[in-house]
């Protein structure tokens, strides 16, 4: 065991859990940041295409090592398509966007989705929200409204993809919770890898093939790597710590994304994306602070996209 791994074994369960999923967002920005980096010369289809199905392998492999494969009639459970074909919609539509949109735009906007989970799990789900976790998801939302600038140049159609892409990640979620728990995640996450794949590859003929470089396949491939290590440290977060004290860590995608946006992208947030943010990340935090008071906190499911 090297001395840092020593180190990291010395500390408290919360704060291991901390830097977990402090790595994950990290991982998932990374990808934000190269899938951004690849749609200037490839279409989004064939960034699904190569980028999930690299992903596919590594999580296959991965899940065969830790027994978590399962027989293929498990795809077929009406929950598992369901939730395959929301990610698939999630994917799609967010990678559109990130293509035309600045990585801190886009990261933000989805950072709305704590909010809208909640709203539609009240409106559909029939979960109780009291009043204070309303009033949390209209501030959340005059957030959304305060980077997206409807009425000025900061709203444009890809801001909606984002803002579709929400929606499908809120399906998403909602239908994982009542998937039955023999299904691994790892499993899972391998099924959606392919699916997202397959659907990309299928795109291809209608939007066209552009040639592979050396540096795409390289960017690809780091790509598929940050997700598979994003979802392997957001397990291991959500086993370690308190979730009450870990999940507010997750917003730690947004400084990420703007930290690489900044430094690789060129990018230049103004003082309106960076006060949306705030709002968005404040009011979702206080979300998980109630819950996590009340003791109704859910763990949220690795996010691949």
């Amino acid at each position: 065991m090297s001395a840092l791994s020593l180190r990291f074994s010395t500390l408290s369960d919360n704060v291991r859990a901390a830097l977990l999923m402090s790595g994950a967002m990290a991982s998932f920005a990374v990808n934000d940041m190269l899938v951004k980096l690849a749609t200037a010369s490839i279409e989004p289809a064939q960034v699904m295409a190569l980028r999930s199905g690299l992903t596919a392998i590594l999580l296959l492999l991965v899940a065969r090592w830790r027994g978590a494969l399962r027989p293929p009639r498990a795809v077929l459970a009406p929950t598992v398509l369901l939730r395959t074909g929301a990610d698939i919609g999630t994917t799609l539509a967010y990678i559109s966007a990130l293509q035309h949109l600045p990585l801190a735009n886009a990261s933000a906007i989805f950072q709305a989705l704590p909010l809208t989970i909640t709203l539609a799990a009240a409106l559909f789900l029939g979960e109780r929200v009291g009043w204070r976790r309303w009033l949390a998801i209209l501030v959340g939302f005059i957030g959304v409204l305060v980077i997206l600038r409807p009425t000025s140049d900061g709203f444009n159609i890809y801001a909606v993809w984002v803002l579709i892409s929400v929606g499908f990640a809120a399906m998403r979620d909602l239908v994982t919770r009542r998937m039955p728990a023999t299904l691994p995640s790892l499993f899972v996450a391998s099924v959606t890898s392919i699916a997202v794949s397959a659907v990309g590859f299928g795109l291809l003929p209608v939007v066209g093939w552009e040639p592979m470089t050396g540096w795409l396949w390289l960017i690809l491939s780091v790509a598929s790597v940050a997700v598979g290590l994003g979802y392997v440290m957001i397990v291991a977060s959500m086993r370690t710590g308190d979730m009450g004290f870990v999940a507010p860590f997750r917003y730690t995608v947004l400084l990420f994304a703007f930290v690489f946006g900044i430094a690789f992208l060129g990018e230049r947030p103004d003082a309106a994306e960076l006060l949306g943010s705030a709002i968005v990340v404040g009011s979702g935090a206080y979300m998980i602070h109630r819950e996590s008071r009340r003791g109704i906190l859910q763990a949220p499911k690795a996010q691949v996209h």
